[in-house]
């Protein structure tokens, strides 16, 4: 058993090569040097987090705890290479030995070492999420779906991911959370067993089982536990608030023997409730940890004085959270601006200007982020800056008309426009089960008819793809042939919101709940598609359109470098990141916070959380935007948008107010 290095505190006169009183605040300083124990960080947006965590390595180093007894977990790799390569500069030094990585990597490593104790080789092999979905997807083929309808092997997958890291049954998950996949309860049951038999048969393990089973080990084997317990006799933990149910297992099983557990995060900072990530962790590792010791990082060295307090006005009225007040280390600077604008539209032109004049300022356009709570918010934007040729660039990599559920919505309206669009076509059927790309193919010929050249009923065409459908897909193929003959009429031609809100309630509905986790996004996405699309005098100009401001879009932005863009972002995916310039858009109740948090305190709380991430991205300029009517769904007129309630909660004093007199001045 290796000798352990068992400290009461940090007494010893030690030569020190850092001059960590120099090096760090006084905040900063005195979590750094922090008697061992267990210890909270509660580290604010911009206060050197990664800072405290390095100095934290190279000062237990510099005591003399040996590398190979120290534990640093991160969330990713990217995360662990800068801390690891900040310490080796710090103190001059490569350490081969110390422990750090992602909670994943972690496990990976431990598990190659004692895999045979729950049964697995040591050679097992790590599935990546093909990996894991073709393997779910020879499970499905096992199983029969002539009853029931199965989800798609992605959702499966996310459904069962959840449930190891809520560290709850899948039926229980599967009702709180996969309501809408209940239906086939009993199946996706079995075919969760057979998944997991199937995955140790060929001792394979997805990402997943790199927490699960490596928990599983130390559970089960006490002379594992006891092996890395006396090893890891300093754990610190990165991002404490983003970890989940499984994670904080592992954590308080590690840090059982010593209890010398720091971890480091920001409580406001919880975002990911959607995924798994538990906020109690954080909230309540002082009753779990009665002798931790809290330390607070307040200092502030990313945004000005004037951005901090409306950050501090925004989180203050969450009542479960750990009180801090950033302050700023910068010189004053601007007040944020709120911009009440008459519409979406006068909101786009707003910002799209204040870019061009703020470019004209000096300021580059990488230095630029539009953030949003959900990406349907954007869509005006996006149309606005194409035809204004901004370039733009998303975090999540896909604009709005090129996701996967817009472009299904779209090939019917595409296919109803012209009866010879192959692509439309196929992207169509291919949705139906049991229909591959050489079942497209042969159905296509069907519908085209033997005379390529001759116009014919879509009753005719329908009628022809019958002969041609698998067995799974007939049961189907009745309803998407009315809808699309219905569609073909030319007084249905003249509304294509109704055509797209057609479309959804007839046929499309059922396939997103079967294949998607978070069908309830993609479906506000297609209600705000059938919005957008009222504004076209029929279904040709609406094409028409989309498929200009697509060519205008790539042509305008082909050469242009990424780093030559401004952002457009979520405020989840743009968490992390910080910009000289932020605007924050669409801050309208039931939009900013979302709609559905509200029927829920702590969800509510989640989206102030959100909030204030998306302020805290701002270094100088910060711009709150919101639109005073939009459109509604079904061509009911306009309705008046309430504010966001958040906008209420910050003193009007800390914010410039800005009035748009009308669109012809923006």
């Amino acid at each position: 058993m290796p000798r352990e290095y068992v400290l009461q505190n940090f007494s010893a006169p030690v030569d020190f090569k850092i001059d960590y009183a120099h090096e760090l605040n006084e905040q900063q300083h005195a979590a750094v040097t922090a008697p061992p124990g267990p210890s909270l960080i509660i580290a604010g947006a911009g206060a050197g987090k990664t800072r405290t965590l390095t100095y934290r390595v190279a000062y237990l180093l510099e005591q003399g705890i040996p590398a190979s007894r120290i534990l640093l977990l991160t969330f990713t790799n990217k995360a662990a290479k800068e801390m690891m390569r900040r310490v080796v500069a710090l103190l001059g030094y490569e350490l081969p030995e110390l422990w750090g990585g992602t909670f994943h990597s972690v496990g990976n490593r431990i598990l190659r070492r004692h895999a045979t104790a729950i049964g697995y080789p040591e050679g097992f092999t790590i599935m990546d999420q093909d990996d894991a979905k073709s393997l779910l997807n020879a499970c499905l083929g096992e199983t029969d779906t002539t009853t029931t309808r199965l989800p798609k092997a992605d959702a499966l997958l996310d459904l069962f991911s959840m449930a190891v890291n809520l560290r709850e049954p899948v039926v229980k998950t599967l009702h709180n959370r996969y309501a809408h996949f209940a239906p086939a309860e009993a199946q996706i049951l079995a075919l969760h067993e057979r998944y997991q038999a199937r995955k140790k048969a060929t001792r394979m393990m997805d990402f997943d089982d790199l927490l699960v089973l490596w928990l599983e080990l130390m559970r089960q084997d006490p002379a594992v536990l006891e092996k890395y317990q006396r090893q890891f006799q300093f754990i610190l933990v990165d991002e404490y608030q983003d970890t989940n149910t499984l994670q904080s297992e592992l954590i308080d099983l590690l840090a059982a023997r010593h209890g010398n557990l720091m971890v480091v995060g920001d409580d406001a900072q919880s975002i990911y409730a959607w995924r798994g990530a538990n906020h109690r962790n954080i909230l309540e590792f002082p009753q779990r940890y009665p002798q931790a010791k809290v330390y607070k990082i307040e200092t502030n060295y990313r945004s000005t004085p004037e951005i901090l307090a409306v950050a501090n006005a925004a989180i203050a009225a969450n009542v479960h959270q750990f009180p801090k007040l950033l302050a700023s280390s910068r010189p004053a600077g601007v007040r944020p601006v709120l911009v009440p604008c008459q519409s979406a539209h006068e909101q786009s032109a707003f910002v799209c200007q204040r870019l061009l004049e703020l470019r004209d300022e000096g300021v580059e356009l990488r230095d630029m982020a539009i953030l949003y709570r959900s990406h349907f918010h954007a869509m005006e934007l996006q149309m606005e800056l194409t035809r204004r040729n901004i370039p733009f660039q998303i975090t999540s990599g896909i604009r709005f008309f090129e996701q996967a559920h817009i472009k299904d919505i779209t090939a019917y309206l595409k296919l109803v426009a012209n009866p010879k669009d192959e692509v439309a076509f196929k992207r169509i059927v291919l949705t139906l089960p049991g229909v591959g790309n050489k079942g497209a193919n042969k159905l296509w010929n069907l519908f085209l008819g033997p005379d390529a050249a001759a116009e014919r009923p879509w009753a005719e065409r329908v009628k022809a793809c019958g002969a041609g459908l698998p067995k799974k897909s007939r049961t189907a193929w009745p309803q998407l042939a009315a809808t699309l003959e219905q569609l073909s009429a030319p007084e249905s031609q003249a509304e294509p919101a109704k055509m797209i809100q057609s479309i959804y309630e007839a046929v499309y509905e059922s396939y997103l709940q079967a294949n998607y986790d978070n069908f309830r996004n993609r479906q506000e996405d297609i209600q705000q598609l059938a919005i957008f699309a009222q504004s076209f005098h029929g279904l040709e100009d609406f094409l028409s359109q989309l498929a200009l401001l697509s060519s205008v879009e790539a042509e305008a932005t082909q050469n242009v470098k990424d780093d030559e863009r401004v952002r457009l972002s979520t405020v989840h995916q743009a968490k992390g990141l910080e910009f000289r310039v932020v605007f924050i858009i669409m801050l309208c109740d039931g939009l900013f916070p979302n709609g559905r948090a509200l029927e829920n305190p702590d969800q509510e709380e989640e989206e102030r959380r959100l909030f204030y991430v998306a302020i805290t991205r701002a270094r100088d300029e910060l711009y709150l935007t919101y639109p005073l009517i939009r459109i509604t769904q079904g061509g009911g007129g306009d309705i008046m948008q309430r504010p966001s309630r958040f906008l209420g909660e910050i003193p009007p004093d800390l914010l410039d107010p800005l009035e748009l007199r009308s669109a012809a001045n923006i």
